[in-house]
């Protein structure tokens, strides 16, 4: 099956808005601390209330995804997503914010998830790691744009205003979606059975009946939350500790996606050259050095060369970890993927959370760290867990 560029350009634009939307918050912390008179931990409440909903609202958009074709559901989430973030600017404080943002990651969450399966509905294995990386380039450039605009708005503009243009975007892209829709195939819909419930059940249960995938599972919660509970502190680390402005250290942020960005145009080489288990050790040990580098710095210079080795380090581990979710169920993949992302997203709530709740008592510089130490295992365990089932697999 040819797959059709326009079809993966208007996934990637999406997955684009989805990755400002899931980062822009992150810079603002310390100016919503500032303006709701609460402290840092309180306000991480809005990054961990998207990260849930993201999280749990993969049990419904998978099977959904399946019955209903995934790109069709792509497009009415867009759509759902334009309104929630107009509730998110028109919040009237921290709890309306809050739930605000928890609704905007339960519409978001059919983006990334749906679409990477449905590039595994129609791309071969031997080349779907490529075409993934080329699709999240739409993803990683978002998440710069997001961290940018984010800490941008905190120094100059209304906090309102970069969810003001988030819902515009999300608007826009629905209805190009729907063109599109039309002209693409409605790869892996399957006819609903008689209840939903026992669907979800069915489907789910059939994706961790898997061992494999119940690792796979586990290392990306894992993953989520040990980079992504310290990651949001990041700007006010620098804030904090270097006097850097927001809006310069959401410029600084954006390294991270520039790394993205350089493993995404050369995956094919970075796949080729590594292979999976060196991606995935080589990812690791750099994010975990990076974050050190981050946390312990001298001076503010040396943290925009870290973040961009810390993105690319990044997609090794998490861009391997990806492929083996869209192959780990073939026959299920819109609830594989679905209950990937998910993991991934309640890790990052969790690590939010704990984040949030540790900032205060141990510091930004300890958090960040902590965090590097944390990715390292969880890419070592990978790797020990991978090869353990490459053995059995071919015995």
């Amino acid at each position: 099956m040819t797959v059709p560029v326009r079809a993966i350009a208007a996934l990637s634009l999406a997955a684009g808005v989805s990755g400002m939307a899931l980062r822009v918050a992150d810079p603002m912390l310390p100016r919503l601390a500032q303006d709701f008179g609460t402290s840092l931990g309180q306000v991480a409440q809005v990054v961990t209330a998207f990260a849930v909903a993201y999280g749990l609202a993969q049990l419904v958009f998978g099977p959904l995804g399946d019955r209903f074709g995934k790109f069709r559901v792509i497009a009415w989430a867009c759509g759902a997503s334009a309104l929630t973030s107009l509730a998110c600017a028109l919040a009237p404080g921290l709890a309306g914010l809050t739930a605000a943002r928890l609704a905007a990651g339960a519409t978001a969450a059919a983006v990334i998830p749906l679409s990477m399966a449905w590039i595994g509905d129609v791309v071969p294995y031997a080349q779907r790691q490529p075409v993934l990386a080329r699709f999240l380039i739409g993803q990683i450039t978002g998440m710069a744009l997001g961290m940018w605009l984010g800490g941008f708005a905190a120094e100059h503009l209304d906090w309102r205003t970069p969810f003001l243009a988030l819902a515009a975007a999300f608007g826009l892209l629905a209805l190009g979606l729907v063109q599109v829709q039309r002209r693409v195939p409605a790869a892996g819909a399957r006819p609903a059975p008689s209840a939903a419930r026992p669907r979800l059940r069915a489907e789910f249960g059939a994706v961790l009946a898997l061992p494999w995938a119940r690792v796979v599972l586990a290392t990306v919660f894992l993953e989520g939350a040990a980079l992504f509970g310290a990651f949001p502190f990041v700007a006010a680390h620098l804030h904090q500790r270097f006097g850097v402005s927001l809006a310069t250290a959401g410029g600084l942020m954006v390294g991270f996606a520039a790394g993205g960005l350089l493993f995404a145009l050369g995956a094919r080489w970075w796949v080729a050259r590594l292979g999976e288990r060196w991606l995935v050790t080589a990812g690791g040990a750099t994010v975990a050095a990076m974050l050190v580098v981050v946390a312990l710095a001298p001076a503010w210079g040396w943290t925009p060369p870290a973040f961009v080795a810390m993105g690319l380090g990044f997609y090794m581990l998490h861009n391997t970890l990806q492929t083996q979710a869209t192959q780990m169920a073939p026959e299920r993949r819109g609830a594989a993927v679905a209950a990937f992302a998910g993991c991934f997203f309640l890790g990052q709530s969790a690590g939010a959370a704990a984040g949030g709740a540790l900032v205060g008592r141990v510091g930004t510089a300890a958090l960040l760290a902590g965090a590097g130490v944390a990715v390292l295992g969880v890419a070592l365990q990978f790797n020990h867990r991978r090869r353990h089932h490459t053995v059995a697999a071919a015995a």
